[in-house]
């Protein structure tokens, strides 16, 4: 397997020549650098999240030595301890009791209720970006959008939103394929504290309770709904890397494609009523997590290959988005697919709860771009980021 190589800045440019031809030798490959099995197919990633005989966890069956596992150094504490309490990396009962107090943030009447903020605030951010005659498509809209309006549900203040970025972006260094220590080092000091943070934010909410999510599970832990303190800051900060960091990537990641294919550009721009469409399409084309793990909590077998427990699967997304068993030629990028099965919101207990609100930013910010900025073009090749789980760019220099 020469060509999957997560490291390479080649391969990072463009995998899916690299995921089309593991998905014709293998339904499961075994990767010896991060002691993995790579799974590159869509029915197998779609059923295998499914399965409860993987985790996200196992610490809830198996301690590290049952499982055959070396604990985390303890200089990395902070991170797991934050890391490990939020839902994402929790399976039931623990898993099933937050994501059932967080639902109730996400209701299709509660983000359809947020329409009105994001459409405004995509205009505004846009609107900024014409009035400058371009700049970075990342930092003056990506960004800022999702950002804003996770954290107005959280209710952080305005005057504390920018170290957000910043926090999350270390933290999620720790989720690449093997992060070195540096990388290590950023998200212990990050997670240790936005931990701080929100402690305190969470003190003031208990003083002075808001609208807010934080004041809402605050609420529910008075009411006997037992949701710990670190609980609540995990979920807090789950809600807000994941509430951001696909639809970011997504949003330049969509872009770059579009202005790389501009037959499709010209016809969205021609007939809005693809933007729904669009949305799927750009999210399925390039992936902005190209790769999710479980653990094996008991053996599984995929085309004859026994995976023992213990084992780490690679749920490659990226791959099974382009798998022509399942999408009409694959590689080509088209607007107005019908059938689009794709699987980067994931699937299964841990599907994601903010899939509603993150289709609502990714509609608002294109439809006010190709509203205000019909010329939209590149001014300058854009450098990918050196991340292979987390794909996105460095930034998006546009002009108009």
């Amino acid at each position: 397997m020469a060509d999957f190589d997560p490291w390479d800045p080649a391969f990072l440019a463009d995998p899916y020549p690299a995921y089309a031809e593991l998905r014709e030798k293998c339904r499961v490959h075994y990767y010896e650098p991060t002691n993995q099995w790579l799974v590159p197919h869509h029915a197998d990633v779609s059923a295998l999240l499914r399965d409860r005989r993987l985790g996200r966890t196992y610490q809830h069956r198996f301690t590290h030595e049952d499982f055959g596992r070396t604990a985390p150094p303890p200089e990395h504490e902070p991170f797991h301890t934050l890391n490990d309490h939020g839902m994402l990396d929790l399976e039931p009962p623990d898993h099933t009791r937050i994501r059932r107090l967080v639902s109730k943030a996400f209701t299709p009447r509660t983000v359809e209720r947020l329409k009105p903020y994001v459409h405004g605030l995509a205009d505004e951010l846009v609107s900024a970006l014409v009035a400058a005659g371009g700049g970075d498509l990342l930092a003056e809209v990506a960004e800022p959008l999702p950002v804003a309006v996770i954290a107005e549900m959280l209710g952080i203040p305005e005057s504390d939103r920018a170290q957000l970025r910043p926090w999350s972006a270390d933290i999620c260094g720790m989720y690449e394929l093997n992060p070195s220590e540096e990388a290590a080092a950023r998200a212990v000091r990050a997670s240790a504290e936005f931990s701080e943070y929100l402690l305190e934010l969470i003190a003031a909410r208990r003083r002075e309770p808001g609208e807010d999510l934080i004041s809402g599970l605050i609420a529910a832990h008075d009411e006997g709904d037992r949701l710990t303190g670190q609980e609540m800051v995990s979920t807090a900060v789950l809600l807000l890397n994941a509430g951001h960091e696909a639809t970011v990537n997504a949003t330049v990641n969509g872009w770059w494609a579009l202005l790389r294919n501009p037959d499709q550009l010209t016809a969205l721009r021609a007939d809005r009523s693809l933007v729904p469409s669009a949305v799927e399409e750009l999210m399925r084309y390039d992936t902005p997590l190209q790769l999710f793990e479980r653990w094996v909590l008991d053996e599984i077998e995929i085309d004859g290959t026994t995976i023992p427990r213990g084992a780490e699967v690679a749920l490659l997304f990226g791959s099974a988005n382009h798998d022509p068993a399942v999408f009409t030629d694959p590689g080509r990028l088209d607007l107005g697919r019908k059938d689009n099965p794709h699987i980067s919101f994931s699937a299964g207990i841990h599907y994601c709860i903010g899939a509603p609100l993150a289709r609502i930013e990714l509609a608002a910010s294109m439809t006010a771009l190709l509203e205000k900025a019909p010329a939209l073009a590149l001014a300058a090749e854009p450098e990918r980021k050196p991340n292979f789980v987390i794909r996105g760019l460095k930034g998006l220099s546009v002009t108009l």
